[in-house]
């Protein structure tokens, strides 16, 4: 049946928040009666990955019939069956670009949690065809992705935000505010860490065939495939656990850097690093020999980058990243009983200033400050956030998303989003340069005389953020973005 007038016109300030002399207007609430919610006030949403944390993304979004869910696509539905129960009139699909396209005129906006390599693609072909999106962290797999990204939003005019659900937890509100009174004063170096990873990572490339789970079939897995390098199917990539493999995922410092760089970039105001260096851990299946692995992320990194002094901050700033468990040392103004970071210090940040240290856990949890004269400033229990969504879950970070598109892009709800692309995008490029340098840091050539390579990968690389590129070493500049397989490409 042919869509009628109004409804085109609904979609159409859906997508602009401009409303045309010729189109429908909203009716106020209180015109119809209390209670009463106007079919146009409602988002048709849909999820590009409807299991795990794609689940709570579509269900927080949906925010318990605030908005209608009209469409689920999953390339696995064994791992959606509470999305598909929950959504029983949705239309099913395996292949969003099919979804996307059938569909156009009927989605206002979509969910991403797909793996990381998918991201890029699935957000660009939405926005052009005129669905605001949100999208899990990271952003993108590679940095020029996420610059693509970032343009798009801006040119399409489409809303977006960046599923790093603790930007809108009022820690890092509070932690603002601490920094913009001065109590740190003057920061020069901050340390970022994390257990992670908790997958199977720096482990020998699979080499077995199992066969695909029953709820997959060939054309799916194809479609898992997506822009990537075709391999085999193998339980060591699907579910979770492609998250250590350089095909699909972005490893511990992608998986959780977007969460915990997240509080220092935003309490700085940092942009584009100047410079990154890394050193990774290393497997010894053989004596004298470490495992070469270039497909596989490393059990554990040590990154440090370097940003220039920033609008809040008057000096340069040195960050240092550790994951696989390893953890920076108590400072000596934090006591020896006291946890840094969160309870139990597996995760967590440390911004060093001139007149103390702010801590906080993930998501901006537990934020701390250890003033130089021996105060402990913690944050008030009954602390005021400027946030009205707070007490949803995940400090309604995929609710006020969805208002922000009612209201319309570039209006006071899409200024006040937490982690639009205009904020993630940057965060994303800062967190896939520690990976550009990870990856660097197994470049090299075979010798020759003798057994081994020389890694010349291996050095402070230098980073021109406006051009995207490596100025130093440019055999580095290969992981700026990456290969797509035909039908995948990133226009």
């Amino acid at each position: 049946m042919e869509k009628s007038k109004n409804e085109s016109g609904r979609r159409e300030f859906l997508k602009t928040g401009v409303l045309a002399a010729s189109s429908f207007f909203i009716v106020p609430r209180h015109v119809l009666g209390k209670g009463f919610k106007a079919p146009s006030d409602k988002l048709n949403l849909a999820a590009i990955g409807a299991g795990g944390k794609g689940r709570s993304d579509i269900f927080n979004a949906y925010n318990n019939g605030s908005e209608n869910v009209v469409a689920l696509c999953d390339v696995d539905p064994g791992q959606c069956k509470a999305a598909i129960d929950k959504f029983p009139k949705a239309k099913l699909y395996s292949d969003f670009r099919v979804m996307l396209e059938q569909m156009k005129g009927e989605i206002d906006a979509v969910t991403i949690s797909t793996p990381d390599h998918v991201h890029g693609v699935a957000a660009m072909t939405a926005m052009q065809l005129g669905n605001h999106v949100y999208v899990q962290k990271p952003l993108t797999h590679n940095i020029y992705e996420t610059r693509m990204l970032t343009e798009a939003a801006r040119k399409y005019k489409m809303v977006s935000q960046m599923g790093n659900q603790g930007a809108s937890n009022p820690g890092q509100q509070q932690m603002i505010e601490w920094h913009k009174k001065g109590l740190i004063g003057t920061v020069d170096t901050v340390y970022v860490w994390t257990n992670r990873p908790v997958w199977p990572q720096g482990i020998p490339v699979p080499t077995t065939k199992p066969e695909l789970p029953e709820t997959m079939s060939k054309a799916n897995w194809d479609l898992f495939i997506g822009p990537a390098e075709y391999v085999d199917y193998h339980p060591l990539y699907h579910p979770f656990k492609w998250r250590g493999w350089w095909n699909f995922g972005t490893g511990a410092l992608g998986d959780m850097g977007c969460h915990l760089i997240d509080p220092p970039f935003r309490v700085l105001e940092l942009g584009y690093p100047t410079e990154v260096e890394c050193s990774v851990g290393q497997v010894f299946l053989k004596d004298w020999q470490p495992e070469y692995i270039p497909q596989g992320c490393p059990p554990s990194a040590h990154v440090q980058l370097k940003f220039p002094a920033s609008k809040k901050n008057k000096k340069d700033i040195k960050m240092i990243w550790t994951d696989g468990g390893i953890r920076p040392f108590h400072p000596d103004l934090i006591p020896a009983n006291d946890s840094i970071g969160e309870n139990g210090s597996a995760n967590g940040v440390m911004i060093i200033g001139s007149k103390g240290i702010m801590t906080c856990g993930t998501y901006g949890l537990t934020p701390k400050v250890y003033k130089n004269n021996g105060d402990v400033i913690e944050m008030p229990k009954d602390y005021k956030t400027s946030n009205p969504n707070e007490k949803l879950p995940e400090y309604g970070h995929q609710v006020s998303w969805c208002d922000a598109i009612k209201e319309g892009y570039g209006g006071k709800k899409h200024k006040a989003l937490t982690s639009s692309f205009d904020y993630s995008g940057p965060l994303t490029e800062t967190v896939l340069m520690g990976n550009l340098a990870i990856r660097s840091y197994g470049l090299g050539k075979a010798k020759t005389s003798g057994n081994g390579m020389d890694f010349d990968g291996r050095k402070k690389l230098l980073w021109d953020g406006n051009s995207m590129k490596i100025t130093n070493y440019d055999d580095a500049n290969q992981f700026v973005t990456r290969e797509r397989r035909e039908g995948w490409q990133l226009i």
